[in-house]
């Protein structure tokens, strides 16, 4: 414990990696995974999707042991799975009594599907293990761009659909009376959704992609309701998880998984302590 310790305070351990070309590409990884995650967050919170985004990290881990079983681009099968995952989702799952138990199909049947193509990978053990926490070090220049047009693909895209899918995730009911293509939104976001998904399954993996789609969009939601806000503080929030995370493993060289959820979590935490201290100030006053 204390030699793990006294790796993470080596600034000067950390230093000499930061100079390596795959950490910079971690980093930049990162940072565009911070910015489209970040971006998303606050709006599958809104919509209570957050059980769909678990259920789409099982698909997204079931194309990527599928690329990894016939030695293909793991990205490439992550995004594939993800897409699968979104769609069916977005379209089995369009009322909500019955969304639930969709997702939990989906989930169990990408989660079953992922180990029988694990166990049939002949190849190292490290190489499936980092499917399901992440393995960002990992990340080389072809992947590096996959995922930078890929999420520059998902944030133009929710740029265009942005205010009618607000309108739609208040109130759908008045927004379909109002013309709003709701039956579009709901499966066009969960795409979204699911490509965003699959390219945080290679940082954080499979089990702990939440902590970059939903917390960060939690943690916003404790300190304002004010929609533009709550994305611009959920992009800083994921930002300073996946990079500040990144930075942290580098000299204990241990998964990036753990400092990220760690961190991000200690920042909902710390917003919801601040959210519930503005909201007890507020009844003091009115009292």
């Amino acid at each position: 414990m204390e030699d793990f310790f006294g790796k993470l305070f080596d600034f000067n351990a950390t230093l000499e990696l930061l100079g390596y070309d795959f950490v910079r590409n971690a980093l930049l990884a990162a940072a565009v995974l911070g910015l489209v995650s970040g971006a998303l967050a606050p709006m599958v919170v809104a919509r209570r999707m957050s059980f769909a985004v678990h259920g789409t990290a099982e698909l997204a881990f079931t194309g990527a042991a599928a690329a990894l079983l016939i030695g293909t681009s793991v990205g490439g099968g992550a995004l594939a799975g993800s897409v699968v995952a979104a769609l069916l989702l977005g379209l089995l799952g369009q009322r909500d009594g019955e969304r639930d138990s969709v997702i939990g199909a989906v989930l169990s049947f990408g989660l079953g599907l992922g180990v029988l193509l694990l166990a049939l990978y002949p190849g190292r053990t490290s190489n499936k293990f980092s499917l399901l926490i992440g393995q960002i070090v990992g990340v080389d220049s072809a992947d590096l761009a996959l995922l930078t047009v890929a999420a520059l693909a998902v944030l133009v895209v929710f740029a265009v659909i942005y205010r009618p899918l607000l309108f739609a995730s208040v109130d759908a009911e008045v927004a379909v009376a109002r013309g709003v293509p709701v039956r579009v939104l709901t499966p066009l976001f969960a795409v979204l959704v699911g490509v965003a998904t699959a390219l945080g399954v290679q940082t954080v993996g499979a089990l702990l992609v939440l902590a970059l789609m939903v917390t960060p969009g939690a943690a916003a939601a404790r300190l304002t309701a004010n929609p533009t806000m709550a994305i611009v503080l959920s992009v800083v929030f994921a930002e300073v998880a996946a990079l500040g995370g990144i930075v942290l493993s580098l000299a204990p060289g241990v998964p990036v998984s753990a400092f990220i959820t760690a961190i991000s979590f200690l920042i909902y935490l710390v917003c919801r302590a601040v959210g519930t201290a503005r909201l007890r100030g507020l009844s003091a006053r009115r009292a």
